[in-house]
């Protein structure tokens, strides 16, 4: 149930129907709004009566929520979300633009790319340092001291980090040293994991899994927001298809679908999503002109010699052009300029 307060509700009449559902044994999540505050109710295994709401003072109207998201869905929160990380963001008119090796593989090889990943503007640097791989005789990332460097590069460089957590011990250390948890593909339904992100003080993002529908993906994305952080954002990074063409099948249309029904932000991973260097770029600029709000690609000083992805990495000129191009075509489809 969502439960839509007028909008010159006070925050005494807020916190009032917020005391009731909790009175209820339900859990409540308030989601305040540029025009109002609604109200999202879970922990609930029936339905919910709206006749004990809708005569409270400051309640516009108690709706029945038939989708089984209700946190992340547009009827809870018609205004787009923006996840704000210190001072960069994620969503609104800003194309954040999250890049870094796949793996921390050294301080000096992470520092070069570094340096390019500041020169080009962007706010975000990604990097691993527990890496989930296929083969168990794989590398496996530098664990803590891949986020000691990460911090490090923060300290160098003012990016926000982004590192992916593999597991509910791996999240605590992470949480210490990023200032965003990535969620892999291979993690979309670990629920246990989801609830721990949930608790979590950082923004959570959550890549889309190898085979989810949108109605999963926006699923486990529910989970970590009913455990109360709100903070999330998607990413579509290719499902797995009979197409041998790519790695995978970048999924361009589940950027207009997502937006159409949620309001959490939604960025494109072109570099898992083809998995060929030559592909990242046109896919990137793809991502952009169908609304994606960010994107996250990997970039290596020498693709050639990487300990992970080498095949889909930029090179650090590929990168620079890259960068230039999303932003044209950001540029060109912003308000100002379709007006």
């Amino acid at each position: 149930m969502l439960i839509v307060m007028k909008v010159d509700a006070t925050e005494r009449e807020v916190a009032d129907v917020v005391s009731v559902i909790t009175e209820l044994g339900y859990r409540p999540h308030p989601m305040p709004g540029a025009q109002r505050t609604a109200i999202g109710v879970t922990g609930n295994q029936g339905a919910v009566d709206a006749s004990r709401f809708e005569n409270m003072p400051g309640v516009a109207e108690a709706i029945r929520v038939s989708k089984p998201y209700k946190l992340t869905s547009l009827d809870l929160r018609p205004e787009k979300t923006v996840v704000r990380v210190g001072d960069a963001k994620i969503g609104g008119d800003e194309l954040a633009i999250i890049a870094g090796p796949c793996a921390i593989e050294s301080r000096a090889q992470t520092l070069a790319v570094a340096e390019s990943v500041r020169r080009s503007g962007a706010r975000f640097f990604r990097g691993g340092a527990y890496k989930p791989r296929t083969s168990p005789y794989s590398f496996q990332g530098l664990g803590e001291e891949g986020l000691k460097i990460l911090a490090e590069v923060r300290d160098t460089y003012g990016f926000k980090i982004v590192t992916e957590a593999m597991d509910e011990h791996g999240l605590d250390v992470v949480e210490r040293y990023a200032d965003v948890i990535q969620l892999g593909a291979r993690n979309m339904q670990n629920f246990s994991l989801l609830r721990h992100a949930g608790r979590a003080r950082l923004p959570v993002l959550l890549k889309r899994g190898l085979a989810a529908t949108l109605d999963e993906w926006l699923l486990a994305a529910e989970y970590i927001m009913a455990e109360g952080n709100y903070n999330v954002i998607l990413c579509e990074r290719g499902i797995r298809t009979f197409a041998q063409h790519t790695r995978n099948t970048l999924d361009l249309s589940a950027i207009p679908a997502v937006r159409r029904i949620s309001h959490l932000p939604v960025i494109v991973d072109p570099s898992h999503g083809t998995g060929k260097n030559y592909m990242v770029t046109p896919l990137a600029r793809a991502g952009v002109a169908v609304g994606a709000d960010g994107l996250i690609v990997e970039v290596h000083d020498q693709p050639e010699r990487a300990l992970c992805d080498g095949a889909q990495a930029l090179t650090l000129p590929q990168y620079e052009q890259l960068v230039n191009e999303v932003r044209a075509i950001h540029n060109a489809m912003s308000p100002a300029a379709v007006g």
